[in-house]
């Protein structure tokens, strides 16, 4: 099936087909009124079940603050209406920046952070508050604090390691030890600022989900399941001695990694691209008797394998399958993980490629158990009102969707600041001019008259 076929399904009935011709379950619901329920979390309340995923806009200031464009942002995706905003990634030292604009809390820089948070709630009522996580995170591998690459790897990888990896990149055991510390005071500043969460990231292969799959690596963070977690384990205990139940900690977690092992997660030893998710499962169950309330579940990595966590029409390459079956396989690891730990408030993963479809999804998926939150990424970036249509038009609307592109990525890894070229090309499709000259480029034709 070609990129423009994958494409057209535009009735119920074609994309039940596209299902059935793919050999994809879905659950679909029209009734939106699962959507629109409260979930009690701690002692406060998401208001519905719709939630915007972390995406970096790469729109920071370079002290780490956010600026104009990120205040819009998150100003779009306050009023649109989502029950839970997820913030993007926000270093936790200097030198775990994966670019020079990326966000960081500091005692210098959380004034704007404080602005930020007052600009999302300014944007709806008092009695409608949208819930606050903040990622906290440390790029690892792909750190580029001053714009070039600075990796700090957890093991050497020839599936993801560049042509000048070597072993000095491997960061050491007491370089892990003291950034452990670096953790507790973001999610310190990040309480004081006024956060109702913080996010100790373990996704996408950088620094914690790299330490995660570590089976080479010696020493006390790596090997053994024990090891490989230990990180991840002690950063969410020192953060529940210092802050007690005055700030819930969330993680978002690749289930999978879709790299073959010894060198990836998740996945079975003898196929890497079926997940085997006994150690996630394992390490959930862990984080939930240490106090994580809320899961955000994710697969693959950005930069290696995109199609398995952020299915698309166009790309850096041609995916091996349809994206039916790569958003079915994120949104069943949600469901297992989700069965795994029925306690814990799991956020399903995968939803933005099926358009205005997606909120069906989202609903079955809700009211069959799947998870208990829908994260919308990209979704959100093009259509940052898609709650308030779901609740008040009765439903998502084509004319509106993401498409699938890829070009707000693209503006990411070309250097420029993130948003939707096609759905706000006045703000974004300068940049996006901006950054592809000299540049080779995705465009084809069906994209040339919006940008």
């Amino acid at each position: 099936m070609t990129v423009h076929q994958r494409f057209h399904m535009d009735t119920l009935e074609q994309f039940k087909n596209a299902m059935a011709e793919n050999g994809v379950k879905l659950p679909l619901s029209e009734d939106w009124t699962v959507l629109s329920s409260p979930l009690p979390i701690g002692g406060k309340t998401i208001p519905n079940r719709l939630a915007i995923q972390p995406m970096e806009g790469c729109d920071g200031e370079e002290d780490g603050s956010p600026n104009e464009l990120a205040f819009r942002r998150y100003e779009r995706f306050a009023k649109g209406g989502a029950g839970l905003i997820w913030l993007e990634a926000n270093a936790v030292t200097q030198n775990g920046r994966a670019n020079p604009r990326q966000f960081y809390l500091t005692p210098r820089t959380q004034d704007g952070f404080r602005e930020l948070l007052s600009r999302i709630r300014c944007s709806r009522s008092p009695e409608d508050q949208p819930y606050t996580v903040l990622q906290l995170t440390h790029s690892g591998r792909y750190s580029r604090p001053e714009g070039q690459a600075a990796p700090m790897i957890a093991a050497r990888n020839p599936y993801l390691d560049g042509p000048d990896m070597s072993d000095d990149c491997v960061i050491s055991d007491s370089e892990l030890e003291a950034l452990e510390d670096k953790y507790v005071e973001a999610a310190v500043l990040a309480r004081k600022v006024g956060f109702d969460a913080v996010d100790v990231k373990a996704s996408h292969r950088y620094l914690i989900s790299g330490l995660l799959s570590a089976f080479t690596r010696k020493g006390k963070y790596g090997g053994s399941f024990e090891n490989r977690t230990r990180f991840l384990l002690d950063i969410v205990e020192k953060i529940r001695d210092r802050l007690g139940d005055s700030m819930e900690i969330a993680v978002r977690l690749n289930a999978c990694d879709g790299i073959p092992y010894p060198y990836g997660w998740g996945v079975d030893r003898e196929d890497y691209q079926v997940p085997d998710l006994s150690e996630p499962k394992k390490l959930v169950r862990m984080l939930w008797e240490r106090g994580v309330r809320i899961l955000n579940v994710t697969c693959g990595n950005p930069y290696y394998n995109p199609h398995i966590n952020r299915p698309y029409d166009l790309g850096f390459y041609t995916p091996p399958e349809h994206p039916l079956v790569s958003a079915e396989r994120l949104l069943r690891c949600g469901r297992e993980i989700q069965k795994a730990v029925p306690q814990m408030i799991v956020m399903g993963t995968g939803l933005s490629w099926l358009r205005e479809y997606g909120a069906m999804v989202a609903a079955g998926a809700i009211r069959e158990g799947w998870f208990q939150l829908a994260g919308f990424g990209r979704q959100a970036i093009a259509y940052p009102d898609f709650p308030l249509d779901i609740f008040r038009e009765g439903g998502m609307k084509r004319s509106k969707c993401c498409i699938s592109c890829s070009k707000c990525s693209e503006i990411m890894r070309f250097g420029g600041k993130t948003g939707c070229v096609v759905r706000d090309s006045g703000v974004y499709a300068p940049q996006y001019r901006k950054c592809r000259d000299g540049k080779p480029t995705l465009i084809d034709n069906r994209l040339a008259e919006h940008v």
